[in-house]
């Protein structure tokens, strides 16, 4: 049993494919539901500005889960011949959730395809463009560059009722790796210079923290030690910033950055375990980040069949993706 989600009025607990949910509940409070103690998150000070919705790593054209290059090892999860792709199974619960929600953005942090194909974009605006058309704010990752492809690059600003939203391109054409470069590290700075509302920083690749890994790599999965450093430079310069929230990893994990001590987030996958999409309130006093699963019957079927990916490998991926209850629901508070 799972407490997959806290907010300041909600609870929801799942249970293989069975969901609890509890509404209506009071901030700051502890529960006892389903046989376990959970207390619901403080709310923020102030009027709610705006909600924010974000997926990252939504994989359109997939047809294997838990696959590893050409390696045989596994599981490797695959629908029944004849069935719908999971992709469209899971980002179709994770559209009709966010719909609910009326949020003044939906922000999708890169990988949106297998590979970048024209057919595996076309089914992604088909499933996110179509519902929330001008709200809807796209950046790319690895997977929609790896042929240097073009579409959804570039650095983007949007501004929301009591927040902004700094969008980065981290992909780098070609690789898995990420970086940001010197004018991108500039834009950044300048804008948040100006900004006279907090903003949340989004790209697709996980920040590099040194304290954490205890050594440099030119080739680390994530953003390059460099660029994570010169984004915590900036971050400790603009006070405006109050964390960075990225994708790839497809984990929940919460760290803080070596020099400004500001959280540097990663939110699961929503094409897999445990299929999530996370949401931003945006309070006048700090920001709660809420993070959902995906719990339509045939979402949660698929999600739970493949909670043992990369077994094979000695991974335990339900831990790894699911990651601490404090890794997904808390609140961001203004610096």
């Amino acid at each position: 049993m799972d407490v997959t989600t806290v907010a300041d009025d909600l609870v929801v607990i799942h249970d293989g494919t069975t969901v609890r949910r509890h509404d209506g509940l009071d901030a700051d409070t502890a529960y006892d539901l389903d046989g376990t103690t959970v207390r619901t998150l403080p709310r923020p000070s102030g009027a709610l500005r705006c909600r924010i919705a974000t997926v990252n790593d939504v994989h359109f054209g997939e047809v294997e889960a838990g696959r590893v290059d050409d390696e045989p090892s596994g599981p490797i999860r695959r629908v029944p011949a004849g069935s719908e792709p999971y992709p469209e199974v899971m980002n179709r619960a994770a559209v009709e959730e966010i719909a609910t929600i009326d949020a003044a953005a939906v922000i999708v942090k890169g990988d949106l395809s297998l590979d970048g194909a024209p057919q595996e974009w076309a089914a992604f605006e088909e499933c996110y463009r179509t519902p929330f058309g001008d709200r809807l704010h796209v950046v790319r990752g690895n997977h929609d560059a790896y042929r240097h492809q073009a579409a959804y690059a570039g650095d983007r600003w949007i501004d929301l009722p009591g927040v902004a939203v700094a969008l980065l391109d981290t992909a780098i054409p070609g690789a898995t790796t990420g970086q940001l470069r010197p004018e991108q590290i500039e834009w950044l700075d300048a804008q948040c210079a100006a900004s006279t509302d907090p903003v949340l920083v989004m790209g697709h690749h996980q920040q590099w923290i040194g304290q954490a890994s205890g050594r440099r790599s030119d080739d680390y999965f994530g953003l390059h030690p460099d660029s994570s450093d010169a984004l915590d430079a900036v971050v400790a310069r603009r006070t405006s910033i109050l964390a960075y929230a990225a994708g790839h990893t497809h984990r929940h994990r919460v760290r803080t950055m070596t020099v400004s001590g500001v959280p540097t987030i990663e939110v699961g996958c929503t094409k897999d375990f445990p299929g999530t999409w996370a949401e931003y309130r945006v309070y006048d006093g700090g920001v709660m980040q809420v993070v959902h699963r995906m719990s339509s019957p045939a979402a949660l079927a698929w999600s739970e069949s493949c909670r043992s990916l990369y077994s094979d490998f000695g991974i335990d991926y339900e831990s790894y993706a699911l990651g601490s209850l404090s890794d997904r629901c808390f609140n961001i508070e203004l610096r």
